[in-house]
């Protein structure tokens, strides 16, 4: 798991290209403006319930209650295990020492660092006492070489010459903790941001998140420096900036040692957020966040009243607006709670980036709360550390020289954890399967046979076929429409084919050979584009593979409200089954179709459709969640992820509750997009034909891998 091969290496794109800019009212911004609307009224019902808040006994209650939902959206922490840590090195600073450092978050899993220590004071600490140094954590960024970064290293070096011991740690992905490596030794995935979503994908199907990995490591992280005997465990700060600022804003919020906090070029409202740049990469997405009402302000608010200084860019693509409008509210907080002088806001015109203003800022605000002086600091100029002076391995990367679990390594843990539980799933009740089901793709159970689409129109077009076509539109609910064809030979001879294709139609109707084949032999076929897809997809399909697909701030949206995109199109296609004009069109036979990315959805539509002359064909489409996690680079996953699935069922599992319904499962393909052969299909659905012996309907499942 450790390295790719130099071909799957060359085959790799980044996320898909920017968007071409589109119009208003473009088909392609259809998705993501319908879940901004959805957004909006969690935004304003938000809004209601924080300017309810009166009393200091109000704003704890709502801290617990965003804590705990906070805790449970990411999943919750694994036990704490020996940290193991060590020193390989000692360099000398300009009024300081770097210790480089390695510990384990996890077991097996390292963690690279520098702790910079200041020169002893004089007169000496007293013997026998806590170090008298505060400390203070400093998460990075989004920087390729990590805690080297020249920003990182000048906000540490910076503290430290003014008394305060600092612990810089490499994120995942960055610096000495690549988590896959190619097997020259090199980042297999481009870019730290790409390698944390790719992480994200397999963690939450497992139900955690890159936000839950990386947070535990800050944490962790902690741990490691309050147990040093040159701090003070009571007296403890953190700051970052960007990635570092979510990573600041996050444990600040959690982490109740953290005494003093600096989030950096990071805090805006997520409200402005979708509206400008949209959803970022995956640690910044927490699943409900929306939903349950938390809020940018919220990080500050949670740990109220204990100091908190936002520093922000005018220039920085994190609207500037959005932050003054979080700190205008958690400002309104600190006041009704007596602490106003504890919240401040520090603006430098400039752009993204731990500048020399905001790091003086930082460094200021730590030196006013944990050593009680008020003063004025400047960065002097000092040269910095070659990479290599703060490198704490042997080859610079944790992985070559420990062959220890990288997050990739964890999902799989997690994913093994729940084997069990999965395997249970085809026994359990159809009610609560159901339940399960409807829960994980927030779908709501009382929607499933009233919500009906409703033809909008129907209109014929000229052909020289043999058969009619229409072309037809359905209102899925306000604000989705979905387009499609219907295709027949006279109408009501046969069975009616549900058809959901995953790329666009030609805008003429052009059947494929399937769907001409289908209707030359007297079958009525309804192809309906679902949301998101064809027309309405957010961007052109690219020739070559991409890691996430351009769906992936629709998909990332959607984890916001807790409304998967799966579990929208799985309700949509059970919207079309409800139609009166198709659940009465055939002669008692309706047979669904999906392809790809739809194959889930029939999948999970077929099992909440009551009727039993229901027929599925599920073609080209994913063989398992449980082969996404176990293969570190998939292609184009995320928009069909339902977070902590794999707690619940998988695929396989879902496919034995269609039974004794006639079910083809053919040309499947693993999570890199490549045919999977017989033998694997029938490895990984064994239990659902166990489940389609057992109701003697064995010679209803065809299971039929491509060549």
């Amino acid at each position: 798991m450790r390295r790719l091969t130099l071909l799957a290496l060359a085959s790799i794109v980044l996320p898909a290209p920017a968007q071409e800019k589109s119009a208003p009212d473009d088909p392609r911004k259809l998705l993501y403006n319908h879940l901004l609307k959805d957004a909006q009224k969690h935004f304003d019902a938000r809004r209601e319930a924080v300017a309810a808040l009166r009393t200091p006994d109000d704003i704890k209650k709502r801290q617990q209650f965003l804590k705990e939902r906070f805790l449970k959206a990411l999943g919750g922490f694994p036990k704490k295990t020996p940290l193991n840590a060590k020193v390989t090195r000692t360099i000398k600073g300009q009024g300081f020492r770097v210790e480089n450092v390695i510990y384990e978050s996890r077991p097996m899993h390292h963690v690279t660092a520098n702790f910079y220590i200041p020169d002893p004071p004089n007169p000496p600490l007293p013997k026998g006492g806590q170090g008298g140094f505060p400390g203070v954590l400093v998460p990075c960024g989004h920087s390729a070489n990590g805690k080297a970064a020249d920003a990182y290293q000048r906000v540490c070096a910076l503290m430290a010459q003014h008394g305060m011991a600092v612990l810089c740690y490499d994120p995942i992905g960055q610096g000495e903790r690549i988590q896959l490596l190619n097997n020259m030794g090199k980042p297999a995935i481009a870019g730290s941001t790409s390698e944390h979503t790719m992480v994200g994908v397999g963690a939450l199907l497992v139900g955690q998140s890159t936000a839950t990995y990386r947070i535990w490591d800050g944490i962790r992280s902690l741990d490691y420096l309050a147990s040093r005997p040159e701090v003070d465990p009571k007296r403890l700060g953190c700051t970052g900036n960007s990635g570092g600022g979510t990573l600041t804003a996050y444990l600040m919020a959690l982490d109740e040692r953290i005494v003093c906090a600096a989030p950096s070029c990071y805090l805006t409202t997520l409200e402005r957020l979708f509206a400008t740049i949209g959803p970022q990469d995956a640690e910044q997405n927490i699943t409900g966040q929306v939903a349950f009402g938390m809020e940018h302000a919220d990080y500050i608010t949670m740990r109220a009243p204990k100091p908190t200084l936002m520093c922000v860019a005018t220039k920085d693509f994190f609207d500037i607006s959005g932050a003054k409008t979080t700190f205008q509210e958690a400002r309104d907080i600190y006041r009704k709670l007596g602490a106003e002088e504890k919240a401040e806001f520090f603006e430098f015109n400039d752009g993204h980036g731990f500048s020399k203003p905001r790091r003086e800022a930082a460094a200021r605000w730590m030196k006013k709360w944990l050593s009680g002086v008020e003063e004025r600091i400047v960065e002097g100029d000092f040269p910095s550390f070659k990479d290599a002076d703060l490198q704490c391995t042997r080859s610079g990367q944790v992985l070559d020289d420990f062959k220890g679990k990288s997050a990739f390594h964890v999902n799989v843990e997690e994913l093994q954890r729940f084997a069990a539980a999965r395997a249970r799933f085809p026994a359990r009740s159809a009610e609560e399967q159901t339940k399960q089901m409807c829960g994980l793709l927030g779908v709501p159970i009382d929607k499933l046979s009233r919500e009906r689409a409703t033809l909008k129109s129907c209109d014929p077009l000229d052909s020289d076929r043999k058969f009619t076509i229409h072309r037809a539109s359905f209102d899925m609910e306000p604000g989705i429409t979905a387009n499609g064809f219907w295709f027949n030979k006279g109408r009501g001879q046969g069975v009616l084919f549900v058809y959901l294709p995953d790329s666009g139609m030609p805008a003429d109707g052009s059947p494929g050979k399937a769907i001409q084949d289908l209707v030359t032999d007297g079958r009525e076929v309804l192809a309906v584009e679902l949301r998101g897809l064809g027309a309405t997809a957010p961007g052109k399909p690219s020739a070559r593979p991409s890691f996430f697909g351009s769906d992936s701030k629709n998909a990332f949206l959607a984890l916001h409200l807790d409304r998967s995109l799966l579990g929208q199109r799985v309700l949509d296609a059970l919207r079309l089954v409800n139609n009166a004009d198709v659940s009465g069109r055939s002669e008692g036979v309706l047979h669904l179709i999906g392809e790809g990315l739809t194959g889930l959805v029939v999948l999970h539509a077929a099992p909440l459709i009551p009727r039993g002359d229901l027929e599925v064909t599920v073609d080209r489409s994913l063989l398992s969640w449980a082969n996404v996690v176990r293969t570190p680079v998939s292609y184009n996953q995320l928009s069909s992820v339902v977070p902590g699935v794999l707690r619940v069922y998988d695929l396989p599992e879902l496919a034995a509750t269609i039974a004794p319904r006639k079910l083809t499962i053919r040309n499947p393909v693993d999570a890199a997009q490549r045919p999977v052969g017989q033998a694997e299909l029938d490895r990984a659905y064994e239990a659902c034909r166990a489940a389609y012996a057992r109701q003697n309907a064995s010679r209803r499942l065809t299971l039929a891998a491509g060549h």
